[in-house]
């Protein structure tokens, strides 16, 4: 009788404590997991992600990041073509089979720009700096924490918002209830219109200190349509 009113108990606290855990209280949990020791801001290293997707060759990219300096290098292998970006804070390289002599139909075809290059550094530094990102200026976090279901699975939710100039989407994070691991993403364009993407996430990868998704599996929100898949290696 005890044992079970101990067990109520328990299961009480844990309902009531999730029910009353702020926006903020919730990020800094699933930071503490998955950034245990504090490393993202002075990130220095690198990893590799092979995208997948129906239809067509595996892309190799292999990324190097080093915050510090503000320093982003990226590695693309995909099929017959090798090209690399290489940005210095405002500065922008690029090659393509170790030439930085480009022709017009080959940057055409494979849309070489400075300022793609500068698209994909904040592509990837977002999501593989997920959820310490979101502690980033112009980031709104919804204080109000949604306990929901997917895909068979009861989360917190956390949205977030961005301020003008920084971001349009608005996106929904779902951690573990028990771990606060980062286990799904959605973002949408306009959510009335059920448009944009949601991302299954699998496995970690400790990469320098940080726990991240080993395997990222995109979706159509509106009929979950598989669009690919990205898993995440050591260089």
């Amino acid at each position: 009788m005890r044992f079970s009113l101990l067990f109520f108990a328990f299961a009480f606290y844990t309902v009531s404590y999730t029910q009353e855990i702020s926006g903020d209280e919730l990020l800094n949990k699933a930071i503490e997991f998955h950034d245990p020791k504090g490393n993202w801001p002075t990130f220095k290293g690198g990893f590799q992600v092979t995208m997948e997707t129906p239809n067509s060759s595996d892309r190799v990219s292999k990324i190097h990041l080093n915050l510090p300096r503000q320093e982003f290098v990226l590695d693309v292998v995909k099929e017959n073509d090798s090209y690399a970006y290489l940005i210095e804070k405002d500065s922008c390289g690029i090659s393509l089979n170790g030439s930085s002599k480009i022709n017009e139909k080959d940057i055409k075809r494979l849309q070489l720009s400075c300022e793609r290059g500068m698209m994909m550094k904040d592509y990837y530094t977002y999501l593989y700096g997920l959820p310490m990102k979101l502690k980033d200026p112009g980031t709104i976090v919804e204080p109000k924490v949604e306990k929901r279901t997917f895909k068979g699975k009861e989360y917190l939710v956390l949205k977030v918002n961005y301020s003008e100039g920084v971001g349009k989407d608005t996106w929904y994070f779902y951690f573990d209830p028990s771990t606060f691991a980062m286990e799904v993403y959605q973002f949408f364009h306009d959510e009335t219109k059920n448009d944009g993407e949601y991302i299954l996430l699998k496995g970690l990868e400790n990469v320098h200190g940080i726990n991240m998704p080993m395997s990222r599996a995109w979706y159509y929100n509106k009929d979950d349509k598989y669009l690919g898949t990205d898993t995440l290696s050591q260089n």
